[in-house]
């Protein structure tokens, strides 16, 4: 039986009506935070920028008003294709103050990716930066619904026939008036997001105004807010929904700041604006913990205002974990999350790290490990399939025009995630991935996150995939692709070696190549069903 003392009951507070763009600006009017910075951008190339809550109250009212004047009605998409900047809370959150629907795109993204989403979703309004109107204006012309474009940011407005094409700077200085905000439902749709899919065209993802409230238990929990002084350094950009949700939403829902970048960086970039801007809590994603560890000289001294560091995206190595202990005298604590649910599972401030488990589930996500056939939930230690309670808040509306989809993954009131994991006996959860990507081999199951976390904690390695190779009909090896650290002299005999070390002999690695970089999606995650002996560069199996 475990020994840790169960979570306080979460008892969800849904309001009939709730809107996300008021619930982190123009709530906080009349309150102290009112006058607090709500925003901070250190950009490369314009500097410095920032924005209290009273001023983003007025400028996403102002947005919301423009919207209304170019005939922008009730759940119309508003396209925003942004870098890091001020323009950016004011167009997603001004957006859902109108009462439509916000839809925001990576820089990464190319032109004829932006077109096919600003297709997809049929956008009305493009909001970008002027660089970018560059290489778009051009490659729009199945964007069929699109009437009018706003260019934020230096650099001149240049013209498209059959678009309105508007600076937005000037259009929201032109307005001296504006409505209140559109009284949304909390169940009415707010945000649509893409996911970067693996195969195929994104997917959107559709999600109600309510998901601010269901990313409550995130913010109780996987967060460590203190009082009113805290500053969140978020390493992301806000196109993700890892980024709006904790870098976005959740401080500005509570009055925090938050301090983001633009711009090239390096090891010594986040504790120098950590430093810079006194921050409390940081936020990134494993690379950049494992740049600042191995290639930074900083302490604790260079960071001394920083007591909470957290970690999503991909699984982070013990290695990693424990350097960053040593040198900066924090932990850093993991979730996990998808497009259509964010942050469910993490570990807490509560309880001790189990170093490759991830936690818990957040109190009010009633999460069960099910046997997907039979509804059942599964024993302890057994896997099985992580389903969400079909309404629970922070679950999205539906897959964007793709009614059959979403109807595919809901079954008798659960919504199934398609991530297995398994409960040990004190009730953490160990994620093991997707279906897909759980390798059968010789009649066992491996998880590649596992064989992953034990190959990382090795010193040379930078990073690693491992997937399933077949090598004869219905005979599959288990064998990982590695990254090396510059300068390394590691061997892809000795990495073989090291994983016999530390891995049961139905887990180790048969064979591991060693590779320049691997196939990944915009947002970094490593294409699995890509990585091949094709992008390899030596290998070494166990003869």
């Amino acid at each position: 039986m475990s020994s840790l003392k169960p979570f306080e009951p979460w008892i969800w507070q849904v309001p009939e009506y709730f809107n996300i763009g008021v619930a982190c600006t123009d709530a906080h009017l009349g309150k102290p935070a009112a006058d607090n910075i709500a925003m901070i951008v250190e950009d490369d190339r314009l500097g410095t920028s920032q924005i209290t809550f009273s001023q983003l109250s007025e400028r996403t009212g102002r947005f919301a008003q423009l919207l209304r004047n170019l005939g922008v009605g009730l759940s119309q998409r508003i396209l925003i294709r942004l870098p890091n900047s001020l323009d950016y809370p004011i167009a997603f959150l001004g957006t859902m103050k109108r009462g439509a629907i916000a839809v925001p795109t990576s820089t990464l993204l190319t032109a004829e990716e932006v077109a096919y989403l600003a297709k997809d979703a049929g956008a009305s309004v493009l909001v970008t930066d002027k660089a970018a109107w560059a290489t778009l204006k051009d490659k729009l012309e199945d964007a069929v619904n699109l009437r009018h474009v706003l260019l934020s940011g230096p650099g001149e407005v240049q013209e498209v026939a059959g678009l309105n094409i508007q600076d937005l700077d000037s259009a929201l200085s032109k307005i001296r008036q504006w409505e209140s905000p559109h009284p949304t439902k909390a169940t009415d749709p707010a945000y649509l997001v893409y996911t970067s899919g693996t195969t195929g065209y994104p997917k959107g993802v559709l999600h109600a105004h309510r998901a601010l409230i269901g990313r409550t238990p995130a913010s109780t929990y996987w967060f460590d807010f203190a009082g009113d002084g805290d500053r969140i350094m978020h390493s992301g950009k806000f196109n993700w929904t890892y980024v709006l949700g904790s870098g976005l939403m959740d401080p500005l829902y509570l009055g925090k700041t938050v301090i983001v970048h633009e711009g090239k960086n390096d090891a010594d970039t986040w504790p120098r604006l950590i430093n810079k801007h006194s921050a409390t809590i940081f936020v990134g994603v494993p690379t950049i913990y494992r740049q600042i560890v191995q290639k930074s000289r900083l302490t604790r001294e260079d960071i001394p205002t920083l007591r909470h560091c957290m970690s999503a995206g991909e699984h982070l190595s013990d290695e990693v974990l424990s350097q960053w202990r040593a040198r900066f005298g924090v932990d850093i604590y993991e979730a996990v999350g998808m497009s259509e649910f964010s942050y469910y599972l993490c570990q807490t401030k509560s309880r001790p790290i189990r170093p490759g488990s991830a936690g818990f589930p957040q109190p009010g996500h009633k999460i069960q490990l099910l046997n997907p056939d039979t509804l059942q939930p599964v024993a302890t230690g057994e896997e099985g399939m992580i389903c969400i309670p079909d309404d629970d808040p922070g679950l999205f509306l539906e897959y964007w025009n793709m009614p059959e989809e979403t109807a595919k993954l809901r079954h008798d009131g659960w919504f199934f995630t398609g991530d297995y994991a398994r409960y040990d006996e004190d009730g953490y959860i160990w994620f093991l991935g997707r279906k897909d990507d759980i390798i059968k081999s010789f009649g066992y199951r491996v998880s590649p996150y596992e064989i992953e976390r034990v190959l990382k904690s090795h010193s040379s390695v930078a990073d690693c995939a491992s997937i399933g190779e077949e090598i004869d009909k219905d005979k599959v090896l288990v064998v990982a692709y590695a990254i090396m650290h510059p300068g390394s002299t590691t061997t892809a005999d000795e990495l073989l070696a090291f994983g016999r070390e530390h891995l049961a002999a139905y887990k180790a690695p048969k064979t591991i190549y060693i590779s320049k970089d691997f196939p990944r999606t915009k947002n970094g995650k490593i294409l699995r069903r890509e990585v091949n002996p094709s992008i390899a560069i030596s290998r070494s199996a166990i003869r």
